[in-house]
C-alpha cells in the first residue's frame, strides 16, 4: 500500500514539473519563426512533388493495366476524369446547405411539421417488417430448400 502512495506522489510531482516546464517556455524568436516557416514551405513543396510522383505512377499503372486488359479480352470502361484539387486540397470543403434549407436552417414549415418515426411509434411500421414470429414446423419436416453437395469434376 505504501508503494502505491509513493508512486502516486511521484506521478503527481512529475506532472507538476512538466506543467511548470511547459509554461516556462519562451515565445519563439523571429529567427525561429522564420526557420519554422521555411521548414513548412520545404515540407509543402516536398508533399506537392510526392503527390505529382504518385499521380504519374498511378497513371502509368492504369495505362499498363488497360493495355493488358485489352490484349487479354477483358472488358474495360472509359476512365473517369477526376477534377484536380484546388489550392486548399487539405482544407475541408465548404458544405452547401441541404436542399430546401437556406443557410442550413429549417424553415418555419419544416419546424412545425410533425416528426414521424417508427421507433417513436409516431409512424406506421414499414411493409417489410414481419407481422409476427415465424411459425414452427412439425418435427421431421424436410427443409424448404434442398442444398446438396455440388457435383464437382476436378478429380
Amino acid at each position: 500500500m505504501n508503494h502505491m502512495n509513493s508512486s502516486v506522489v511521484l506521478a503527481l510531482a512529475l506532472a507538476l514539473a512538466a506543467a511548470a516546464a511547459h509554461a516556462a517556455l519562451p515565445a519563439p524568436t523571429p529567427a525561429q519563426q522564420q526557420a519554422a516557416a521555411a521548414k513548412k514551405a520545404a515540407a509543402d513543396a516536398q508533399a506537392a512533388k510526392d503527390k505529382q510522383a504518385l499521380a504519374a505512377s498511378m497513371d502509368a499503372i492504369t495505362v499498363r493495366w488497360r493495355g493488358r486488359a485489352a490484349a487479354q479480352g477483358w472488358k474495360t470502361h472509359a476512365p473517369i476524369a477526376i477534377a484536380a484539387a484546388g489550392p486548399a486540397a487539405g482544407a475541408p470543403a465548404a458544405a452547401a446547405a441541404p436542399a430546401g434549407q437556406p443557410d442550413g436552417k429549417l424553415t418555419p414549415a419544416d419546424t412545425a411539421a410533425p416528426i414521424k418515426s417508427e421507433k417513436l411509434g409516431t409512424a406506421p411500421p414499414s411493409t417489410d417488417v414481419k407481422a409476427g414470429p415465424t411459425k414452427a414446423e412439425p418435427a421431421g419436416t424436410p427443409p424448404t430448400v434442398q442444398k446438396g453437395t455440388p457435383k464437382v469434376h476436378n478429380r
